[in-house]
């Protein structure tokens, strides 16, 4: 419900409050404020007019009746100023239904509600309706409610089960569903079983298709129900007691949906007039909100118009509250003092909304719109109104998800603030917060919350760039002085409730504070690109935009592989979650490094995408796996198998072409065509987009081998991941084997080469020869020559030439980088100091300046008197205390170390 709506005009009769001074302050001059908007239609008007209206009690009738004029007066004027900000109105198509709904759909949701009569005369009762939140290329907002999507999952079917077993079947079916379900109104449980001809991804079989159950239920929860009674068998007349191994029973609905529509994450969705309905009673804050069949839907492949953006509105907030002196600030005692809102159109630089609203008096900002009130209660309302009127679809900040926005819904309920919360887009749902935990090896354990503010995408900077990005410190100063070169402004957190009681100049000073802390994360979010390249990662796995901060890697593969699975008529296995019972398997390969100083040049040769090329050429794939008994069984011909160095079989792909390989395939080649269109594209935001497309397909594939991997994952397969390592494995040593044998002064080369160091998918070769330019040509001929002998597409590229070179020890090295002849590009390090993240400034300072004597400056006797200098000022105690603060991560409990470093132990004090 916007502020512009909420309240209606006070009656004429009444005489005018104009003489008594309002409570909040405007700086913006009376003669620039905007004229009301006209009123909506009917249906638009929220129903619950007077829902923040308080009447105060006592005084004389007079005095109460100005009260309330004056506070109705008051919010009429707090809504017209919000109004100006509020979403072009609707065109007359859209209203009288008779132009197509084509918009970008950025949340995908779903609830239960009652089947639509109009839509679905044939069926009554409960039933799913996916919601889909979006914007039109004109900047409406939009919310389409789908109708008619079941759920469903498949079963194998028994050998011999006819029509008739199949009806018993789904009586007795019905009646455990029933008795496990004895509160649910749905007047049927199972709705239909179907026979279909399917053929599970495991395992190469001969035979192209099985019969299989599909088992249609009413609603997404009874997936899980009907999987458990299946998992635990039941009781069938002529086939006795029997369990059932379930296929595709796990996939959240709302992502089934999408892979059954063909719906990507951030793609454009359309709706052709005459096939929607708009909603007689709406249900959301949206303009546009209308029901319709799934059927009806069509969703846009990537390409020309539908592969850019809509006018999306991005608000990066941030609040202040008044802590108590040597307290973090608590919701349940201290009060939110301000809240800094810039609200931006994505795609460009300026925010069209620069607000701050504060508790108490607030002197001007320039450009800036200052709201002061008198209560915090006013000042959350406010908050809510401005959400409502401006109606984000993105909300970005920093922390958000664990500070802001959590404290701002605990804080209204502290003061009894019932219908803050409703910060959505669905009227009357209030943001639900819940602790959350995410754990991964990358990233360790994180320790969250989940904040869903129905139909509105919160995209926290925090998280994504410690997702993103290895820094030794993620506050919003260090992050943006590493980005930005930009920081915070310099008022400490300790005199924040000082300036707040002091007066209007000093709250001043705060309100720039808090604007410039809502500032930085959206400087962060268009200079890191954050939304192209989710939107873009969102687009090329098809799994919805809040997932990629929500979830980890693996239901970005899982969602590639049921959408290829489907085309090929496969359908995938609920596997129970093995743990690490499956064991472990042998990584890659890492030469033994040869230590030391290289002062001739060092070439590099790097395999390019070598997991995902050997994964292709040897047709890696659960589809293709040949068991140990069926390769007895089968007596495949030995020309159409490959037999792994680590003992397993695949089937080549003139038998059958692995679904991995082509995902793949496909990959690849949309990401060479995305670099390709990149060099062509001079549009910004166009080059934006695909930069942060081909980013999202380097990663994808990249991550369908650990997917094989993950042994607490979705479908794990360690003969593939065990394969793919076994084959690396090889083929370093096979390389460096190559390398030795040729280039050599019997070979007729002027020296003999010598690998010093290989590592994963890489090698570094010593050719002998004093240039770079040497280096190089040896380089690119051995890159050649070695290819040659590799299967397709696995291909060794020659990169760069370092010289000179220092090598520590494996994954520790430094040099300088050289992809041309004339300069060199950078200084290089790795696994050293200078980028660990765990050591204090001083070491960091020391080693690069300590490299920048050694490699650049070419004076080891310099380096060495710069260091024997630092240890005596820091032994003098001339070294300032900053540059010796160590930051370490503490992903786990203290109790779940095993060796308890300084900064666990340190912890675990500070905890007690």
């Amino acid at each position: 419900m916007s502020a512009s709506t909420r309240k209606r005009p006070p009656p004429a009769a009444h005489p005018s409050p104009a003489a008594h001074p309002p409570k909040h302050q405007a700086t913006t001059p009376p003669s620039q404020q905007p004229a009301p908007r006209p009123p909506l239609e009917e249906e638009f008007l929220d129903e619950d007019v007077y829902l923040d209206e308080t009447l105060i009690p006592g005084g004389d009738d007079d005095d109460e009746e100005y009260l309330i004029l004056r506070d109705i007066e008051e919010r009429q004027g707090l809504a017209s100023r919000l109004a100006k900000w509020a979403r072009p109105p609707l065109s007359d198509g859209y209203l009288s239904q008779s132009k197509n709904v084509v918009y970008q759909q950025l949340e995908i949701d779903y609830v239960i509600g009652e089947s639509h009569r109009e839509l679905l005369p044939d069926r009554f009762g409960p039933a799913a309706i996916i919601r889909i939140f979006g914007v039109t290329r004109e900047g409406h907002s939009v919310c389409c409610n789908v109708h008619g999507f079941e759920p469903y999952f498949y079963i194998s079917c028994p050998p011999g089960m006819g029509p008739d077993d199949i009806s018993r079947f789904h009586q007795v079916l019905e009646g455990r569903m029933r008795d496990a379900n004895r509160n649910s109104k749905v007047p049927k449980y199972v709705r239909r079983i179907e026979m279909v001809q399917k053929r599970s991804i495991m395992y190469y079989q001969q035979q192209t298709s099985h019969p299989f159950l599909k088992i249609v239920v009413a609603l997404p929860t009874m997936v899980t129900t009907c999987r458990g009674i299946l998992d635990r068998g039941i009781q069938i007349d002529g086939l006795g007691m029997k369990s059932f191994m379930t296929y595709e029973s796990n996939i959240l609905f709302a992502l089934r949906f999408m892979i059954d529509r063909n719906v990507v994450g951030g793609n454009w969705i359309e709706v052709p007039a005459g096939k929607y309905r708009r909603t007689a009673k709406k249900l959301s804050y949206c303009q546009l909100e209308f029901d319709c069949l799934y059927s009806e839907l069509i969703s846009h492949s990537l390409e020309g118009e539908f592969s850019k953006m809509a006018p999306f509105r991005i608000l990066s907030f941030d609040i202040e509250c008044a802590g108590r002196k040597g307290h973090f600030p608590e919701p349940n005692h201290d009060p939110v003092i301000q809240v800094a809102n810039l609200v931006t159109l994505q795609g460009e630089s300026q925010p069209f909304v620069r607000n701050v609203m504060t508790l108490k008096s607030c002197s001007p900002i320039v450009g800036v719109d200052v709201m002061s009130f008198d209560t915090e209660r006013e000042v959350l309302l406010a908050w809510r109104d401005l959400i409502r009127e401006v109606d984000p679809d993105i909300i970005i900040g920093y922390n958000i998800c664990k500070f802001d926005l959590p404290y701002l819904i605990e804080r209204a309920e502290a003061l009894g603030i019932p219908e803050f919360p409703i910060l959505g887009r669905v009227r009357n749902s209030r943001v639900r917060v819940r602790d959350t935990t995410f754990s991964s090896r990358q990233h360790g354990t994180r320790e969250s919350k989940e904040v869903t503010i129905e139909g509105r995408v919160q995209f926290d900077l925090f998280q994504a760039v410690q997702r993103d990005y290895k820094l030794s410190s993620y506050s919003l100063n260090s992050v943006s002085a590493h980005f930005l070169s930009e920081q915070k402004e310099d008022v400490h957190h300790s005199i924040i409730s000082d300036l707040q009681n002091g007066n209007a100049e000093t709250r001043r000073r705060l309100a720039v504070y808090c604007l410039k802390d809502a500032y930085l994360p959206q400087r962060l979010l268009d200079k890191l690109m954050f939304i192209y390249n989710y939107v873009e990662m969102a687009r090329v796995t098809g799994v919805p935009i809040s997932f990629l901060l929500s979830r980890g890697q693996s239901i970005k593969v899982l969602s590639q592989l049921l959408r290829k699975a489907k085309q090929k008529n496969l359908v995938i296995p609920n596997m129970k979650q093995a743990g690490s019972e499956q064991g472990t398997y042998e990584g890659a390969t890492v030469l033994e490094a040869k230590a030391g100083f290289y002062e001739k040049p060092i070439a590099t040769l790097d395999f390019a995408s070598l997991y995902p090329s050997i994964m292709m050429a040897y047709n890696l794939c659960y589809c293709t796996l040949v068991t140990p008994e069926d390769v007895r069984k089968l007596s495949l011909p030995p020309e159409c198998v490959n037999r792994t160095p680590s003992g397993e079989t695949f089937v080549k792909s003139s038998l059958q072409k692995g679904i991995l390989p082509e995902i793949l395939e496909e990959l690849l080649a949309a990401r060479k065509r995305a670099k390709a269109d990149l060099k062509e594209a001079k549009d910004p935001l166009e080059r934006a987009v695909l930069d942060g497309r081909q980013l999202a397909l380097k990663i994808s594939a990249n991550s369908v081998y650990g997917f094989t991997g993950a042994t607490i994952g979705q479908l794990p397969c360690l003969e593939i991941s065990s394969s793919v390592t076994s084959y690396g494995r090889q083929m370093i040593e096979h390389t460096k084997k190559l390398v030795e044998d040729k280039f050599t002064v019997l070979g007729g080369y002027e020296h003999n080469a010598e690998i010093i160091y290989g590592d994963t998918d890489s090698v570094m070769v010593q050719f002998g020869v004093p240039t770079v330019e040497e280096a190089m040509k040896l380089g690119r001929e051995a890159a050649d020559y070695i290819s040659g002998t590799f299967i397709k597409p696995i291909k060794l590229e020659f990169e760069k030439v370092y010289y000179p070179y220092l090598l520590i020890s494996k994954k520790r090295y430094a040099g300088l980088y050289w992809t041309s002849p004339e300069k060199f590009d950078k200084m290089d390090t790795k696994g050293i100091e200078t980028v660990r993240r765990d050591n204090c400034l001083l070491v960091k300072n020391l080693v690069t300046e300590c490299l920048h004597k050694i490699l650049i400056d070419r004076d080891i006797p310099k380096a060495v008197q710069y260091v024997k200098s630092t240890i005596s000022d820091l032994l003098m105690n001339r070294v300032d205390l900053s540059l010796l603060v160590i930051t370490k991560g503490l992903t786990k409990s203290g109790d779940d170390y095993d060796v308890k470093a300084a900064h666990v132990e340190l912890a675990e004090r500070m905890r007690k």
